[in-house]
């Protein structure tokens, strides 16, 4: 008898159970909107999805009376451009200081701790500190996604860097490799993929980050629509936002899966050999 943990899934199946969960959500929606619609046709809480495709429709493909343009797309790019800056810069910066931190002691030595103490640090904490001192333009929400993701990031790269063999370390040494060389040649190529993952685990959080700097601060945004409507109980726009972000980080985190598998087939190639 073949016990359930050595059996898997069909391509197909794999894909039916993947929406599977989407496709009950979904379901337990449309009954919980058809009841309390049953009883409050004006009931705002759980919109029908009539309502829904006409905020979407209001909010995308209609110019607002007020400004002319199209909120979703406007609110969109402004999010984008601080979640891509913030985690650019953060990405530069962990694979600096993680690399360094990893390879040289008279680095670690320093840094390592202060990354340390500041992962510890709720970022959301210190929001109130970034307004005041950074004012409340673009400046402080794209420190409040880097202050966020880059000490975590930093740990991660500074761990993966040390546990590098040591034998090619030596090895490369012994051909007469110098630091600089050993950087770019043997370093590097193995700590790309693992910087790209590190992107990944932590676009959720940098999300997060964003949501909140912009719900305070801002006038344009997915954060600041969302918070900005929820005082009217629009959820026909609310819920439609969430589910945008949700698809906006998941295309993000697709590209990086794929650039990183195109890049670094090796790498995938022995995390599926482990799993």
């Amino acid at each position: 008898m073949t016990r359930i943990i050595n059996r898997t899934p069909s391509k197909f199946g794999r894909i039916a159970l993947a929406c599977l969960p989407f496709v009950l959500l979904i379901a337990a929606y449309m009954v919980a909107s058809d009841a309390r619609l049953a009883v409050n046709p004006n009931d705002k809480l759980l919109p029908s999805f009539s309502s829904i495709a006409d905020g979407i429709d209001r909010m995308a493909f209609e110019p607002s009376r007020r400004t002319g343009e199209y909120l979703l797309w406007v609110d969109t790019l402004a999010s984008l451009e601080r979640l891509c800056l913030g985690v650019g810069i953060s990405a530069l910066l962990a694979l600096m200081i993680g690399v360094a931190n990893g390879m040289i002691p008279y680095v670690r030595a320093p840094l390592a701790p202060v990354a340390r103490a500041l992962s510890l640090i709720p970022p959301m904490a210190i929001l109130p500190i970034l307004f005041i001192a950074l004012g409340l333009g673009e400046l402080s929400k794209v420190m409040l996604i880097i202050i966020g993701i880059t000490p975590m990031m930093i740990r991660d790269l500074q761990l993966r860097t040390e546990s590098l063999p040591e034998e090619q370390i030596i090895k490369a040494q012994t051909l007469g490799a110098n630091s600089w060389t050993l950087l770019v040649r043997v370093v590097l190529p193995q700590v790309m993929p693992r910087l790209i993952e590190a992107v990944r685990l932590t676009l959720g959080s940098a999300w997060l980050f964003l949501i909140a700097a912009e719900a305070i601060a801002s006038t344009e945004g997915l954060g600041y629509r969302i918070f900005l409507i929820r005082r009217y109980l629009a959820m026909d726009v609310i819920l439609p936002y969430v589910v945008w972000i949700t698809i906006l980080a998941f295309l993000m985190d697709w590209a990086l899966q794929k650039i990183s598998a195109s890049r670094y087939p090796w790498f995938h190639a022995m995390q599926g050999a482990k799993s």
